[in-house]
């Protein structure tokens, strides 16, 4: 992470408030900006923790912070613990710390071993901006409590970030979700981290979640998530991104679009190519679309690519997708609350029965594609290639990017629909 001093904005400042919050450290209100409140909460972390004591967070205060960034931390069994005082000592439970240490003997804890010890609040933020480091503090938070969950890299971005997947469940029915193929759209990624803690939680607790056994589902379904298919391009949008050669290029390119507002206009990859127009079904007439709107070069929005699959994001999601052969697919964008269900006449076996289905537990409108953007989506090559169900839901109303105000309702809208796409095929 970059270095944090007074004055600094952004994202990374929002994950500083929260995870001092968490620590005790303060009840900082979350505006990403370093004013004295948050530089005396920082000097007096470091106090604590035997840091130097300068209100600037550098390397050793992101490493002394990252338990309250992650979520977790490893403890070193000492002669006389017990799990009750540990999880007393951390503010979190027993059932916790079991739960991401199974092969531990409660009994017979043995002395100098290692228990990874989840903290007393929930891993996946819901009222702060996102950057492609929270994410991957998401991911490795998730993946510590619930060892039964397995995460991994699908690729990499233009700029190098892992595009992560998380995937649980044990079952036949093998589907995958999901988000943020557009950079302004990345309110829909932690809908998605969300699910999967809840999921996750639900099925180690023996609950239901969206109505549903997550023991059920476990057994009948292997859920697999990308959160994030633009993590560079979320970096620029929420302002992570803001120097640099990338950053650079992405004003040059923006200015040639001064009707797009910067970055908040933003939807495509750092390199100008919009990610839901890369997929090779019906590519040539989403560029000859493009083009009689004048975009025909990279852009903030728009721009097809020079062919199919050329940008990283896309290629990693079609290789990863036909790897998985899914029965079922689901792609979150916003805004509409809307679920697309076909790529022009191709209508897969249920597919409309489903669509139904989701639009009941959504309250969301069931339509047909507009004509204008109906080319070269991950949800049409997915449907043209494989004849399975697969659908876009544009989630929340607005203008984008949706405020993260917006996120409780959202997911309120949408958890049973993820709930249930795991179980209708």
């Amino acid at each position: 992470m970059r270095i944090l001093k007074s004055g600094s904005k952004g994202p990374s400042v929002q994950l500083l408030q929260l995870a001092l919050n968490r620590a005790g450290y303060g009840t900082l209100a979350k505006d990403g900006i370093i004013g004295s409140a948050t530089a005396a909460a920082v000097s007096r972390f470091q106090r604590a923790n035997g840091l130097l004591v300068d209100g600037i967070v550098g390397p050793d205060t992101h490493r002394a912070l990252m338990p309250w960034y992650t979520g977790f931390l490893s403890y070193t069994v000492r002669r006389g613990d017990t799990l009750w005082q540990i999880a007393q000592k951390y503010g979190t439970s027993v059932f916790a710390i079991k739960t991401a240490n199974p092969l531990v003997d409660p009994s017979n804890l043995a002395i100098g071993s290692s228990l990874l010890v989840p903290l007393g609040f929930p891993v996946v933020p819901t009222d702060i901006a996102y950057s492609s480091q929270l994410i991957g503090y998401c991911v490795r938070g998730l993946a510590a409590r619930y060892p039964f969950i397995s995460t991994g890299e699908l690729g990499k971005s233009v700029m190098g970030r892992p595009l992560w997947y998380i995937s649980m469940g044990m079952g036949e029915n093998r589907v995958l979700y999901n988000a943020s193929h557009h950079a302004n759209e990345w309110i829909t990624t932690p809908v998605l981290l969300k699910f999967a803690e809840e999921l996750a939680y639900a099925y180690a607790a023996g609950e239901d979640i969206g109505g549903q056994s997550a023991a059920e589902i476990f057994d009948y379904a292997s859920i697999t998530l990308v959160p994030a298919v633009d993590p560079d391009g979320i970096d620029l949008v929420t302002g992570e991104l803001t120097q640099g050669e990338f950053y650079s290029s992405a004003v040059k390119t923006a200015e040639q679009y001064p009707q797009l507002a910067f970055p908040s206009g933003w939807k495509a990859n750092i390199r100008g190519v919009d990610l839901n127009l890369q997929y090779p079904a019906g590519w040539e007439q989403a560029r000859e679309n493009k083009a009689a709107l004048g975009i025909t070069s990279p852009a903030p929005a728009d721009f097809v690519g020079r062919e199919p699959l050329c940008a990283p994001e896309a290629r990693a999601m079609y290789e990863f997708t036909r790897m998985l052969a899914p029965s079922l697919t689901l792609s979150y964008h916003t805004q509409g609350q809307v679920i697309y269900w076909k790529y022009l006449d191709l209508e897969p076996p249920m597919a409309r029965s489903i669509a139904e289905a989701f639009s009941y537990a959504s309250g969301y409108s069931v339509e047909d594609t507009p004509y204008a953007s109906g080319f070269a989506g991950y949800k049409d090559w997915f449907i043209q290639d494989y004849d399975r169900p697969g659908y876009t839901i544009e989630a929340g109303i607005g203008e984008n990017p949706l405020p993260i105000s917006q996120f409780d309702e959202i997911y309120a809208h949408n958890r049973d629909l993820l709930t249930l796409a795991a179980l209708v095929t």
